[in-house]
């Protein structure tokens, strides 16, 4: 059974950073594309980052793109999320999730490309 948990969400004031991990089991860590999605209230969940199997590949959506650092460690099944320069319109929950071992990369910022997603973890920021 695959899962996947995400830790280190919390209240921040705008312009602080937080790191998110995501800890996956139950399948090959080091072989698939891993991103982060988020969801504001009352909004669609939305694409943030993603992250080659070896780390070499990434992509950010715009608005988080020069704070945002999406990073890998294999040996660990661990994913992370560097945020900084934190803004209030971050604020939501913040999932990880595992991508399909094959699909386009044109598809890689939709999120029925990824097939198995986390519990989320609470990202807030104050004005």
């Amino acid at each position: 059974q695959v899962q996947l948990v995400e830790s280190g969400g919390g209240l921040v004031q705008a312009g602080g950073s937080l790191r998110l991990s995501c800890v996956v089991s139950g399948r090959t860590f080091s072989s698939i594309t891993m991103g982060w999605f988020r969801q504001a209230p009352g909004q669609e969940r939305d694409f943030v980052a993603t992250i080659n199997w070896n780390g070499a590949v990434t992509d950010y959506k715009d608005s988080v793109k020069g704070r945002f650092t999406i990073s890998r460690d294999n040996a660990k099944n661990t994913v992370y999320l560097q945020m900084g320069n934190l803004k209030p319109e971050d604020t939501a929950v913040y999932f990880c999730a595992t991508a399909r071992l094959s699909f386009y990369y044109a598809d890689i910022y939709n999120q029925k490309t990824y097939n198995y997603w986390g519990q989320g973890t609470q990202v807030t920021v104050s004005s």
